[in-house]
């Protein structure tokens, strides 16, 4: 046997293709190896720019006496868990109900079928106290594989059952009757994330302290309903995090872009991995807060710088030349001959000084910055203020940023994971093509469509969503629920952004495949109904169970995009069919919500649409300064529950429903049609009168 990475479309894999282990993929081959030599799957979980997963790599994964005994005692799997999340996600559950807690790396231990029976996260070389050493694993798992196998299989058979049954019970019923959510229960989860929000630091919960991405959305919409009471609250809330969040370390002030996480409570500290997920979802958000207007506690031009330094970074440091973005920018890299966690991103006083170049200014912004004043200046930190800066301090600094960046871009960066996956780059999309409009910057609807136009070239063949592509090629594995559904999201906003018809009849194409492949007896599941979730081993881990995953991870959920999608679609097309089945999907949101409302962030705002909408503007006439500007209008409309249509005037069918029989004026001149509940005010020729009609439905 041999390593069988080479070549694979994740970084994560490749990083371990020179390993001793005899690493497999994840696949069938891999378990029916396992099953031929009669021996356990190790199966080791983790992503390029995990930290840990590093670590254990480096202490274990390539020493040759641990790569001998995995070598011959069992089959070695490597997963990338952003690859593969569905794989990731019930063995995550193994672990956390052997052990009550999970993390990456992630290493399993399961039958050749499949069926998880130990599980860990990180082990080290050596004992530790309360933890023994992985070597130490290994023979103890392989003494219970080879001297008491009925007890190991009994416990792999009683936990695939158990996990079975709790993933079956998270199966959406999409065929229950379709209920609103009303603005009293919207108010309420309000009131719970207020309850919820760390008052003196800013953001939810203790550290480690996540962007709250989705939740975001959700205030930033509620923000925008003038009807609810709440709505004042909920901008507070909203200013406030994302105030915390762009004044902090976890915000990359030099260079732009958002790190995965904090790890303390007062976002001073970050651990240093740039994310796709993360970084498209907060520059959608920050788009959406400067076309919302803002907030005292968060004004619209602090978020449009922070939104233009990070979409300038996803286009710099994310794009790819094919197109598309890559996935993420590992955590370490290598100072002064060492790889350390943030070595790109932290500086010292010397270094910041000399970088500096004007003395003066550059001491003043260094403590600002919370550069330390040792005698020495050699301890590095990352840049941050921790507060807004006056108009005489952010000018300072923008002087200064030219210097700070050449000096920065001579250290050695960050490795970087260039696999695209489908989903990511859709919520890339719509954040690009409604960041274009909301900062006035048209070139990122460029980035928008080199990206839509990788992912509908590589990933779709018009029947199967691929979920993974690699320099231009897509890899095998078909794209799970939420890459339909936010490839479907992104090419709506890129249609809205444009008028180009082939983006919103791609997100057509993309929402029939997804609701045949992933809905079979009325219920919803993550992974395509042919060959299942994760192929047979994770079926197997779950007792042959179906599986969703109905709350948001890093990410929103595939079951909460598909419902925003099919409300979008159902406001452009006319379809009872799709609005129905949008409504029984938010009909299950009071119960997925019991476990907090942060756990359901982008549900929450596709029931905020529901509730404001639908909304439709359909502009239409010859292209032009006139129709540009009434398209611009419509798109700066802040209710959540409106979708903009634009293209040549129709007198008959459309491509789009929405522009069906809409004539220009008598003269030629552009016309912007404003509909609400089957009822269409009078067309109007200026920007100024769309904007009074569509205040008028707001209010």
């Amino acid at each position: 046997m041999t390593n069988r990475l080479a070549g694979q479309a994740s970084a994560y894999l490749r990083q371990h293709a020179d390993n001793p282990v005899h690493w497999q993929p994840y696949g069938d081959d891999a378990f029916a190896e396992a099953a031929r030599r009669d021996v356990p799957v190790f199966i080791s979980i983790g992503y390029a720019a995990c930290h840990w997963c590093h670590v254990m790599a480096h202490e274990s994964f390539e020493d040759p006496i641990t790569a001998e005994l995995l070598n011959a005692r069992f089959v070695s799997v490597k997963v990338d868990r952003e690859e593969r999340p569905d794989v990731d996600s019930v063995y995550m559950a193994a672990c956390q109900a052997m052990t009550g807690q999970g993390g990456w790396p992630l290493s399993i231990f399961a039958l050749p079928d499949g069926r998880a029976f130990y599980a860990g996260t990180y082990f080290p070389p050596d004992p530790q106290p309360g933890r023994p050493s992985f070597r130490q694993i290994l023979e103890a798992v392989w003494e219970a594989w080879t001297e008491r196998r009925d007890g190991v299989e009994r416990q792999a058979a009683a936990l695939a059952e158990g996990l079975g049954g709790v993933f079956s019970s998270q199966l959406l019923d999409v065929a229950a009757p379709a209920e609103s959510v009303d603005a009293g229960f919207l108010a309420g989860a309000v009131t719970e994330l207020v309850r919820a929000e760390d008052p003196e630091h800013g953001g939810f919960g203790r550290a480690p302290k996540f962007p709250p991405s989705p939740v975001l959305e959700f205030l930033v919409r509620h923000s925008a309903a003038a009807e609810h009471g709440s709505a004042a609250v909920a901008r507070g809330l909203a200013g406030r995090t994302l105030a915390a969040m762009c004044r902090s370390a976890l915000f990359d002030t030099l260079g732009g872009g958002f790190a995965r996480y904090s790890v303390t409570a007062d976002w001073s500290l970050p651990h240093y991995e740039k994310m796709l997920y993360d970084n498209a979802q907060l520059l959608r958000v920050l788009a959406h807060w400067v076309r919302l207007g803002g907030s005292p506690e968060f004004p619209a031009e602090e978020a449009r710088a922070a939104a233009g330094l990070t979409a300038d970074w996803l286009v710099r440091e994310l794009g790819l030349p094919e197109g598309g973005f890559a996935s993420s920018l590992d955590a370490d890299s290598v100072r002064d001959g060492v790889s350390v966690e943030g070595g790109f991103y932290v500086w010292t006083r010397t270094e910041f000084l000399a970088a500096a170049g004007d003395r003066t200014e550059g001491a003043r912004l260094a403590g600002i910055f919370g550069l330390p004043g040792v005698r020495d200046g050699s301890e590095a930190v990352p840049l941050h203020a921790g507060r807004a800066l006056d108009p005489d301090e952010r000018a300072a600094w923008e002087g200064l940023r030219p210097g700070l960046l050449a000096e920065r871009s001579r250290r050695t960066p960050p490795a970087r994971d260039d696999k695209v996956v489908a989903g990511w780059n859709g919520l890339a999309v719509a954040a690009l093509a409604d960041a274009a409009w909301a900062l006035g910057r048209p070139e990122l609807l460029d980035d928008a469509r080199r990206t839509a136009e990788l992912l509908q070239a590589v990933h779709w063949d018009g029947e199967l969503l691929r979920r993974v592509s690699h320099a231009g090629s897509a890899a095998g594995i078909e794209g799970l629920l939420a890459d339909y559904a936010a490839c479907a999201e992104g090419a709506f906003a890129l249609y809205a952004a444009t008028g180009e018809e082939r983006w919103y009849a791609w997100a057509e194409g993309l929402l029939a495949a997804a609701t045949r492949r992933f809905i079979d007896d009325g219920l919803l599941s993550d992974a395509p109904l042919e060959g299942g979730a994760g192929g047979p081993g994770v079926r197997s881990a779950l007792a042959g169970a179906r599986s969703l995953e109905p709350h948001d991870a890093e990410a929103p959920s595939g079951a909460s995009l598909l419902a925003g999608a099919l409300l979008t679609h159902a406001a452009y097309s006319g379809s009872g069919e799709h609005r129905v089945l949008a409504g029984s999907m938010l009909a299950g949101l009071p119960r997925l919500a019991a476990q907090g409302p942060r756990a359901v962030g982008w549900l929450l705002a596709v029931a905020e649409a529901s509730l404001a909408g639908p909304i439709e503007v359909a502009v239409v006439g010859s292209p032009g300064e006139g129709r540009r500007r009434l398209h611009g209008e419509a798109l700066a409309s802040t209710s959540p529950g409106v979708v903009v249509a634009v293209g040549e005037a129709a007198q008959g069918e459309a491509r789009v429903p929405l522009l069906a029989d809409r004539p220009a004026a008598d003269d030629g001149a552009p016309l912007a049609y404003v509909c609400r509940d089957f009822a269409c005010r009078l067309p109007v020729t200026t920007p100024e009168a769309l904007r009074g009609q569509l205040a008028s439905l707001n209010s």
